[in-house]
């Protein structure tokens, strides 16, 4: 008999995971420990587990991979080869739609671009208080993209207007915002993407500045430095563009709790998780935590079966991105806003509405 960690760690599937294809019927233990609830597996079950890993990287629905598993030991595999065939046949079919629907797409985008030269000429100069900036990369860093092949989402972003300066970051599956002052800039709005190298250099920079004290922030064509006394950062802003922000946090009313971050933090932790069936940035199911806020404004952390209804009644959300968010709003009580169980959850300072960042959220499975 072979351990549940021993089956997560040969199968690569998380114990989170399994526990969840344990409960969906999908990979049964041979046994369960009746005192203990420990679950064991059979020998065969490892290759299973592997197999199981492989189903759902290529997206087969889960109830395909319940009569795969129940018919890949049998002497006849006519059925796995059928359900195999007609999986593929489905991506295929999905692919050639999506091929479709992209030309279309890119047809539409060539015909409203503009003629563009990459060099950029804006010439930008303001101060910023160092305290200030340094507590708006923090707020953001932590949801910074990370994919090759979404490079504007690669750092973070300068948003310049007036006398304000807004930080933004989102790898798309969460979104960070934050404000500092600025003064002596007077021009027109000016947007510059700073790659997650220099910001973390510039950051680094601001740790030797005392308090309020001023920083000059610049930019020259391609190029952005932060000053502080006799020293800098300097580097090359990325040559794209970042999408527009604004729109993405224009969200409806939503029931609002305040939460005491500690406290909150532990019961994260500590508290009752899913596993996702989609899978998250790095290509694999993660741990969810499912929110319910109450009237009273508290917020529970739900184990199965205790969600209730749809609407905003719970909110579905990576967990790890959710510790991260809490982590980066450096206050000992934040407000959590749930909109839609499919609407974004939106975590906030009590003092600022300056400075938040939202999670998207995640599917459940029936």
């Amino acid at each position: 008999m072979r351990s549940i960690g021993e089956i997560a760690r040969d199968s690569g599937l998380s114990v989170s995971a399994l526990r969840f294809y344990d409960r969906a019927g999908v990979l049964v233990p041979a046994w369960v420990d009746p005192v203990s609830g420990y679950r064991w597996y059979g020998p065969e079950q490892c290759e299973e587990a592997r197999l199981l890993t492989r189903l759902r990287r290529a997206g087969m629905p889960l109830p395909d991979i319940r009569l795969v598993l129940a018919g890949w030991s049998g002497a006849d595999t006519d059925l796995v080869r059928k359900l195999l065939q007609a999986h593929l046949r489905r991506l295929e079919l999905g692919l050639s739609d999506a091929r479709s629907e992209f030309s279309a797409v890119r047809a539409l985008l060539e015909g409203r671009e503009k003629p563009m030269t990459s060099l950029r000429t804006a010439a930008v100069q303001l101060t910023v208080p160092a305290a200030e900036l340094a507590a708006a990369l923090d707020a953001v860093r932590f949801a910074a993209g990370t994919d090759p092949e979404l490079p504007m989402l690669g750092g973070v972003l300068f948003d310049i207007e007036g006398e304000e300066l807004r930080v933004v970051a989102t790898d798309r599956y969460r979104m960070a915002v934050a404000r500092a002052r600025a003064t002596g800039h007077d021009g027109v709005r000016e947007q510059v993407i700073v790659p997650a190298p220099l910001a973390d250099a510039m950051r680094a920079l601001l740790s030797g500045e005392d308090g309020d004290g001023p920083v000059r922030l610049s930019v020259d064509g391609d190029r952005v430095t932060l000053e502080a006394g006799d020293r800098q950062a300097s580097g090359q802003r990325l040559d794209h563009d970042f999408p527009d922000y604004r729109r993405l946090v224009r969200l409806p009313a939503g029931r609002r709790a305040v939460v005491d971050v500690p406290a909150f933090r532990e019961a994260l932790e500590t508290g009752p998780v899913r596993t996702s069936e989609t899978p998250g940035p790095d290509g694999v199911p993660c741990d969810l935590s499912v929110l319910k806020p109450s009237g009273d404004g508290t917020v529970s952390v739900c184990a199965d079966g205790e969600e209730g209804g749809a609407g905003w009644n719970y909110v579905a959300v990576n967990r790890a991105f959710l510790l991260d968010a809490l982590a980066a709003g450096a206050r000992d009580r934040l407000v959590l806003e749930f909109g839609a169980s499919t609407a974004p959850l939106a975590v906030r300072r009590p003092d600022t509405e300056d400075t938040f960042s939202l999670l998207m959220p995640v599917r459940l499975e029936n």
